[in-house]
């Protein structure tokens, strides 16, 4: 089971700070990108995923969540034309993850599928100034006492304390940019409900960044002179989540000192509703097919989180 977004920041020494970071706000509010001309084409693409990409009568989340997925993509894509380094980038899936670290007394460890990755040949650059991460040493965390922070993690003999980041030395994509997480499954219960996967996110995303400032700087802790930015989005084809991290210190296991940030934009729907076929009530059509309550700023935050680090 994974824990809420609060037991995820005492388990990665975050402080969280509510909607996205100036620097993607920025990218957002920018006339001179040019993102409005792009929404009536990211319209049409939600359109494609839900309504037109099957013959079926209304296509299944597990279809159209990746569709989707596939399609913002491609329009982000576009914008290479206009910033050529952004050709610079690689998806890859599939890939593995561990890093582990020491919490107080207690070794933790995160493990396995990281989502989709988006790579890149240079870093996004440190999102928060010198001074606010300074400023984090007077952030308190969170504590659960009575209950274990711990409390609903899985418990395992750990035999070799792995640092992976599955990407091998000398690979020219080497920097993680932003992690997507497609919560696909057509049966809700197999979902990951909107809490959860934003603790996963915020727990991959650290793992990442961990698992590669201990490739550049070793194992021994410290506040990093470099902090590691890792994006993270999450989706079920409608509702998305956001995600800015940024690993300021791997010198984790007491509370005191520099702490790491996060910035979440929760729950930002794309759209409301997709009907696939009109509904007629007493010969009149009700609802008419088609997307309804499209979201321009919601896909306005998926593509500035792509630019980010690159305009």
């Amino acid at each position: 089971v994974f824990p809420g977004v609060r037991q995820a920041q005492w388990l990665t020494k975050t402080k969280l700070v509510e909607g996205l970071p100036p620097a993607v706000q920025g990218i957002m509010d920018n006339p001179a990108l040019g993102l409005q001309e792009l929404e009536e084409r990211a319209k049409h693409m939600v359109s494609h995923a839900r309504l037109w990409d099957t013959a079926e009568a209304a296509p299944r989340r597990e279809r159209y969540c990746p569709m989707l997925f596939e399609n913002l993509i491609h329009i982000c894509r576009l914008m290479s034309g206009k910033y050529p380094s952004l050709s610079k980038r690689m998806l890859a899936r599939n890939c593995r993850i561990a890093a582990t670290w020491e919490r107080e007394s207690i070794l933790l460890q995160v493990r396995g599928l990281s989502g989709i990755l988006m790579n890149s040949m240079s870093p996004i650059p440190p999102v928060a100034s010198k001074e606010e991460i300074l400023a984090t040493k007077e952030h308190v965390l969170e504590t659960f006492y009575p209950i274990a922070p711990t409390i609903d993690l899985q418990e395992v003999n750990v035999y070799k304390e792995l640092n992976d980041t599955g990407f091998r030395d000398g690979y020219p994509y080497s920097h993680l940019h932003t992690l997507f997480f497609l919560e696909s499954a057509n049966v809700r219960t197999d979902r990951f409900r909107p809490e959860q996967l934003r603790a996963k996110m915020l727990m991959f995303a650290f793992g990442n960044a961990l698992a590669k400032a201990k490739a550049l700087h070793g194992n021994d802790p410290k506040v990093l002179e470099q902090p590691i930015v890792v994006q993270s989005i999450g989706t079920d084809g409608q509702l998305f989540q956001f995600m800015v991290f940024q690993l300021n210190t791997t010198d984790l296991v007491s509370n005191d000192g520099v702490k790491n940030l996060v910035w979440i934009d929760s729950d930002q729907n794309l759209y409301e509703r997709a009907q696939c076929v009109p509904e007629i009530k007493k010969g009149v059509v009700t609802k008419p097919a088609g997307i309804s309550g499209f979201q321009p700023d919601t896909f306005k935050k998926f593509l500035a989180l792509y630019l980010h680090g690159t305009v």
